[in-house]
């Protein structure tokens, strides 16, 4: 039921303005409830055990444990889909970031006119939610998707998760060339963990439209056997330009405790996607439970 409410909220027109008075007495409570209170019952909930913030062992407790500790305005700026920009292009060089198409702070903008006649992927800057694809402008139902975008735009992803990097961003539509091979299809995008400023896994999805599985590998690019939410998809060969994503990542990675740090391969040419500093905002179960805690001890906090 939960989870049909959820659809008809983000997917129709109907359902969000049914749901939306809802939702708004729903985040006026998430709003004033606590920080430290809300991560430990939701962490409780998801995860089965009660959360140790004095002695945090797993990994997912210590991604917990940096959501409240752990938070400067550089957060925001690397959080941030539009600004990470600037910082990207100041650590490794600009020539690492996907071709910008267009940034606005109004829906008004997204209109067929504005774009190009390549693919683009429209998303907003400060959330998780995705983005909208649009390989053919005349395929695409403009007024929906500005309907949906303005949706984002009023939204606040921190009261939900408490990832306060978040909370302070200011909201804008961001328009990007989509990365496509040579068949159409959407590249592979590594997504590489690092802990206290050294890559310790690379995360690889696959089929994420279709059947999504996941992998994991360690740096020397043995595959790691646990599933991580989503079960194993097929073996993956190491990319040829792993060594020089290792290095940019580590790079990147002298700034922060922990981060995820996201690239595109194109034809051996890097591109960088993202930077993530709670993954699976602290939530995510692996199978075996061992491995959350080898992760865990392999990430050092400053206690």
């Amino acid at each position: 039921m939960k989870n049909t409410l959820g659809k008809l909220y983000r997917n129709t027109v109907l359902g969000y303005y049914l749901i939306h008075p809802f939702y708004v007495v729903y985040e006026f409570f998430l709003k004033i409830t606590p920080d430290k209170l809300f991560i430990k019952l939701k962490f409780r909930k998801h995860m089965g055990y009660r959360l140790n913030l004095n002695y945090p062992q797993t990994f997912n407790e210590k991604i917990n444990w940096l959501k409240l500790n752990d938070r400067s305005k550089l957060h925001t700026q690397a959080a941030d889909k539009f600004k990470v920009r600037e910082y990207i292009a100041r650590k490794i060089g600009d020539e690492y970031l996907i071709p910008l198409v267009l940034q606005t702070k109004t829906t008004k903008d997204i209109v067929p006119e504005n774009l190009p006649d390549f693919p683009v992927i429209i998303k907003t800057n400060h959330n998780s939610s995705g983005g909208i694809i649009v390989k053919n402008k005349n395929d695409i139902n403009w007024k929906r998707s500005r309907f949906h975008l303005k949706k984002n735009l009023k939204e606040n992803y921190f009261y939900s998760s408490r990832e306060w990097q978040y909370k302070n961003i200011e909201p804008r539509i961001v328009v990007e060339k989509l990365l496509t091979d040579k068949n159409g299809a959407i590249p592979y995008d590594y997504k590489m963990h690092c802990f206290n400023g050294k890559l310790v896994f690379t995360q690889v999805d696959l089929d994420r439209q279709t059947n999504h599985t996941r992998n994991l590998y360690d740096v020397n690019w043995e595959f790691i056997p646990c599933q991580w939410i989503y079960n194993n998809g097929k073996q993956i060969e190491k990319p040829v330009t792993y060594a020089q994503m290792q290095n940019l990542a580590e790079i990147i990675a002298q700034d922060f405790i922990y981060v995820r740090v996201d690239f595109y391969v194109m034809e051996k040419t890097i591109f960088f996607g993202e930077l993530t500093f709670h993954s699976e905002t602290g939530l995510g179960k692996f199978e075996p439970e061992f491995y959350d805690k080898h992760f865990g001890s392999l990430l050092n906090l400053p206690i």
